[in-house]
């Protein structure tokens, strides 16, 4: 969420840094903004206003009841104030949860030194790893060769509609296998805590971390029926995780921490559940795109001063794992018209699929600063004591379907085999080869 300071310090400011993130609508009504600002400010100095004219009041009142003379005047005064107070306290409500309305519907600042851009073309390449491998015959794409491996797309889609896959035997094996490797990676090499996360979260937790109220549409809903013990209505609203960012994210909802206690460092392999709304004919076939995929999530709490490296320090993350798997990708940064709802900067890592002869998205890593915090109301107590929002970061560490996707092309063999890294190979008792 915006902080608020900022937009009455310096809203000029703040709309031109929206303005780079190039969406077609603006992301803030001005004029409904600066029309309901006066109004808090006009209803603010009125409040004080009558509540002296109250104290003058009622100061009047005892003083004339000591004197024994008539105040039925000042007490119709004083109930008339009462009034116009508790009216102008009802509508000042009103106008702040409008206000709070118009600051969770509008996206983070991008940092200054993001590139400019409308789309994914202005996006910037910063490096790569590895060179694609050059086969003697078209490589064949990972639903030909993982068919034969027990990737199930027809019983995926029976069971549950399409864009689901069931797998079993090799597929399945390599699938566990991959999830385990980068659990293990992240816990015993990079310093991450291993948790394990509710799949289904209630609507503030998605508020938390920006999925709501924007990206309703993208997220899969369930209801539990009220019983009596404690619910919140007869249809209590949850939802199925998109990312598992969300439920580590919030284990630090309202809560002051100590800052020696930062960073806070936590991964998880979860199942992610989401409906893709609006990417209708994208990615229909295969494992790219599904409404359920596992990932492996890595989430970083820190001291506001520590949040840019522990962004490079994120992508290092992703990169050991691509590297371990020897899978050639590049790691770019996305322009402000490509990045996401609640980053302040994020980089993506994409990895190379040989069938489709192009970089394919498999880790995106961000910088959300204090955006999340301030919708969690997430703090610190800083050296001086004060408290002061976290900065929140996350990123894939890294989306498995799309990591055996790509293991099962790069390494994929003449005979229908498929050649084992050697860091995988310990999650394969020892296997260098699968096979058919």
């Amino acid at each position: 969420m915006l902080d608020i300071q900022q937009l009455r310090r310096d809203l000029p400011g703040v709309i031109a840094a929206l303005e780079k993130r190039k969406t077609p609508q603006p992301y803030l009504d001005v004029a409904a903004f600066t029309a309901l600002e006066a109004e808090r400010k006009r209803i603010q100095t009125r409040t004080e206003e009558l509540q002296a004219q109250r104290n003058a009041a009622s100061k009047q009142i005892g003083q004339k009841k000591g004197k024994g003379e008539d105040t039925t005047e000042l007490m119709a005064q004083v109930a008339g104030i009462a009034d116009e107070l508790a009216a102008g306290a009802a509508r000042l409500e009103a106008v702040q949860a409008e206000l709070q309305t118009m600051l969770m519907s509008s996206p983070n600042l991008p940092q200054p030194g993001v590139p400019v851009g409308p789309d994914e073309t202005g996006n910037v390449e910063v490096r790569r790893w590895g060179t694609p491998r050059t086969f003697e015959q078209p490589p064949r794409d990972h639903i030909d060769i993982g068919t034969a491996l027990g990737l199930d797309f027809e019983t995926g889609a029976k069971l549950s509609g399409s864009r689901f896959t069931f797998m079993r035997g090799p597929a399945a094996r390599l699938h566990r296998a991959l999830a385990q490797f980068m659990l293990d990676l992240h816990t015993t090499r990079h310093g991450y805590t291993e948790c394990y996360t509710p799949y289904i979260v209630n609507r503030e937790i998605l508020e938390g971390t920006g999925q709501l109220p924007k990206f309703k549409e993208d997220m899969f809903w369930v209801y539990r029926g009220s019983d009596g013990a404690g619910d919140d209505g007869p249809q209590a609203e949850q939802y199925l995780i998109s990312t598992s960012e969300i439920s580590l994210t919030n284990t630090v909802r309202e809560k002051i921490l100590d800052a020696a206690a930062l960073p806070i460092k936590l991964t998880a392999h979860s199942p992610c559940f989401r409906s893709e709304a609006g990417a209708a004919g994208k990615d229909t076939r295969g494992m790219i795109r599904q409404h359920q995929f596992d990932k492996v999530e890595m989430v970083q709490v820190t001291r506001p001063d520590q949040s840019d490296a522990a962004l490079e320090e994120m992508v290092g993350n992703a990169e050991a794992v691509l590297q371990a798997l020897e899978l050639p990708y590049r790691v770019i940064v996305l322009c402000t018209g490509d990045m996401g709802f609640g980053s302040a900067k994020t980089y993506d890592l994409e990895v190379w699929v040989p069938a489709q002869g192009t970089y394919r998205e498999i880790s995106s890593c961000s910088n959300c600063e204090a955006f999340q915090a301030r919708r969690m109301q997430a703090r610190f107590r800083n050296a001086q004591g004060k408290t002061e929002y976290v900065h929140t970061l996350n990123g894939s560490g890294v989306a498995v379907g799309r990591a055996l996707v790509a293991l099962l092309e790069n390494h994929q063999q003449a005979d229908g085999s498929i050649r084992i890294p050697a860091a995988l190979r310990p999650y394969l008792a020892g296997a260098d080869v699968v096979r058919p």
